[in-house]
């Protein structure tokens, strides 16, 4: 009878022990998997080299008896762990893989606008080129020195007298109207260029203006009223009409600083520059066409006005 006892004994002791044995490898298994899973997941977070790694910012305290009866055995305990750390595990790949998604798909869209971007940008600059190839620029016709005219073959009693004092009484009321402009001094050299030259094309001395406008957006190509100045040089000369020395300039601030709080209304005066110039309709509805496209949000409501009309003028589709 003691004999069938410890055979029996035996036969359970041997029977627990190939179940354990069985329960530690199918668990040895998933730790292996899982630390491959989490050294993958290391390599896609940390690509730059190995020791780097996610510390555990809440750590267990030691010695702790935690109070009520267990609910297993520590190996049902640990594999329980196992499968909640896998579970983690796969959703951070998953959010991995989603944002390597969303980048492609960004750079992807990044792409498109700028072969866009520069697509436009080179049809305004063949345009800009077709104009200054066909109206070579040439100087303003509102300068305020006269011009000597040749000698003529009359008699000298035929022949008017020249008259050094009329011309030097309009050079002094000339400089006597630029200097009844007030310069600005705010301590802003930009600023204060912008204003003078601003000053100076509303009592319509446009080469006065023309210079300090053009000083300030060369001296000052990152500040802010650079794109105020440039635009208002072209103005200087579409007032003086020169539309050819205009439209170089509008198109010039565009291309520059299309950025600049003044690039949509470069875009406009260019397109009415090219209306002087008597353009082919069709490159005056594609420089308003870039107008509406990109800044169409940005103007005022004369000026969505004013294209409106422009293109209604000039057939545009």
């Amino acid at each position: 009878m003691r004999i069938l006892m410890i055979a029996a004994l035996m036969t359970s002791a041997f029977g627990l022990t190939g179940t354990a044995v069985a329960q530690d490898a199918a668990l040895s298994g998933r730790v292996d998997r899982l630390e491959r899973e989490m050294r993958a997941v290391q390599r896609k977070v940390f690509p730059g080299g190995a020791g780097q790694t996610v510390e555990p910012q809440i750590v267990p305290e030691s010695n702790t008896t935690v109070p009520g009866t267990p609910s297993g055995s520590p190996l049902v305990d640990l594999g329980a762990r196992v499968a909640a750390l896998e579970s983690q595990s796969a959703a951070l790949i998953g959010q991995i893989e989603q944002a390597q998604y969303r980048l492609r798909q960004l750079e992807d869209a990044f792409s498109a606008y700028k072969r866009s971007t520069d697509a436009r940008i080179k049809a305004l600059e063949e345009t800009a080129s077709a104009v200054a190839v066909r109206d070579p620029i040439v100087p303003a016709a509102d300068v305020a020195v006269a011009t000597p005219k040749p000698a003529t073959s009359k008699p000298a009693a035929e022949a008017p007298a020249p008259k050094p004092a009329t011309t030097a009484a309009a050079g002094g009321a000339r400089a006597q109207q630029v200097a009844a402009i007030e310069k600005p001094n705010s301590g802003d050299a930009a600023e204060d260029g912008y204003t003078y030259g601003f000053r100076l094309w509303q009592a319509k001395l446009y080469p006065e203006a023309r210079r300090e406008l053009e000083a300030v957006a060369t001296k000052y190509p990152k500040h802010r009223r650079a794109s105020y100045a440039q635009n208002l040089l072209g103005r200087a000369y579409l007032d003086a009409n020169a539309p050819s020395l205009a439209a170089v300039a509008f198109y010039q601030n565009y291309k520059t600083n299309p950025n600049g709080e003044r690039a949509p209304d470069s875009l406009y005066y260019l397109a009415q520059a090219l209306v002087k110039l008597k353009k082919p309709s069709t490159e005056i509805c594609k420089v308003y066409g870039e107008l509406t496209q990109l800044y169409g949000d940005k103007l005022s409501a004369e000026m969505t006005a004013g294209v409106a009309k422009g293109r209604t003028e000039q057939k545009c589709k």
